[in-house]
């Protein structure tokens, strides 16, 4: 799926990923804290920046991979992962886990595959980037820990492989926060050409496509890294420390491979791994079920093509524009798909599917 950047939705470190992880975590209450020893209630507010550091990271085996990650809170609380995206890091939830760590939750932060002190366990391993496989090594990351059933949260990769997990695997998911960026999407979908103006705003996904872009990104991954910061959040004015405390995690060896492929598979122009064909079918399959693709004319200006296009997936609405994908509100703030052409407004019903992955009471 291709989706419009949001030139603030990298903006939540720290406050809105706290203030939606909360609200979440307030709204379904006692069906997230299965010790009963979590308090959502008492997650307090906190300045962005506060915390510098998670102080010792862990190190695990889990399936293909040697997971690095951060861990806070009691070991017997209900758990929670945090997912980061890209071009970032586990240092994106910095504020946020001890914040929930001080409400009674476990929380875990691991560095994705490619990312900090994360490996393959075997140098012949393929460098995959594609979405099912990561989503893979979240559920492999559960087993090692012995975690039945967790809280998945992430933002753009992150958001994406959450997405993933609750819909290919409700049962290790007990509730599931997605902040900005990608949705289940499909090869089929990626390799559909948009607007000139929406086609520009993903200019480094073609760059990445040449040998160019690859040799680029390697010989400049800090300087790249810095510019999407910028670009994605003009008004976050962070400082040299805070982009170099998630810059190291760029020097990972298999950093370079995993991003390419990422965005060469989502394009159509790499092939990803037959082990994960039934994966990619299946998640396909459950994103037409969530969603359901509505196709229809619309009946104020009669256009000869059907114009509302809206999709509704684990509780997300998007429709297209001349722009690309956007998030449609109606004027009351409900969900609505909106014709491109008259601007017609359609409601839709969101939530089903957060019901049906998760067993929200929403």
């Amino acid at each position: 799926m291709s989706e419009e950047i949001n030139h603030d939705r990298r903006r939540f470190f720290g406050t809105v990923a706290m203030t939606m992880a909360a609200a979440q975590f307030g709204m379904i209450g006692s069906a997230v804290a299965q010790s009963g020893k979590a308090n959502p209630a008492s997650v307090p507010t906190i300045k962005p920046g506060t915390n510098k550091s998670f102080g010792s990271l862990k190190q695990i085996d889990a399936g293909l991979l040697n997971v690095g990650y951060a861990e806070a809170g009691p070991a017997n609380g209900p758990p929670v992962i945090l997912l980061h995206g890209w071009p970032y890091d586990i240092y994106s939830y910095v504020d946020v886990a001890p914040l929930l760590a001080s409400a009674g939750y476990r929380v875990m932060v691991p560095y994705l595959r490619g990312y900090g002190t994360t490996r393959f366990l075997s140098s012949g391993a393929f460098r995959n980037g594609q979405p099912s496989a990561l989503a893979v090594d979240i559920i492999a990351f559960l087993d090692a820990l012995k975690i039945e059933k967790a809280t998945v949260a992430g933002f753009d990769w992150g958001a994406r492989t959450a997405n993933i997990i609750a819909a290919l695997w409700p049962e290790r998911c007990k509730a599931m926060v997605s902040v900005s960026g990608y949705l289940i999407g499909s090869q089929e979908v990626g390799r559909m050409p948009l607007p000139p103006n929406a086609e520009l705003q993903w200019w480094y996904q073609y760059y990445f496509a040449t040998e160019r872009g690859r040799a680029g990104y390697d010989k400049y991954r800090h300087d790249f890294a810095k510019l999407i910061w910028r670009i994605a959040s003009p008004k976050w004015d962070f400082d040299d420390a805070t982009f170099d405390r998630s810059a190291a995690a760029f020097d990972n060896q298999d950093h370079v491979n995993i991003v390419i492929h990422n965005y060469r598979w989502r394009l159509g122009l790499a092939e990803g791994e037959p082990k994960y064909d039934d994966l990619e079918k299946r998640r396909i399959s459950r994103h037409h079920r969530a969603g359901d693709y509505a196709s229809r004319r619309c009946r104020r200006c009669a256009a000869s093509r059907p114009q509302l296009v809206c999709q509704e997936i684990l509780g997300q609405v998007f429709a297209p524009d001349d722009q690309g994908w956007h998030r449609a509100q109606s004027a009351s703030g409900s969900p609505a798909g909106v014709c491109p052409s008259c601007g017609r407004r359609r409601r839709l019903l969101i939530g089903v599917s957060l019901r049906r992955v998760c067993g929200l009471s929403l």
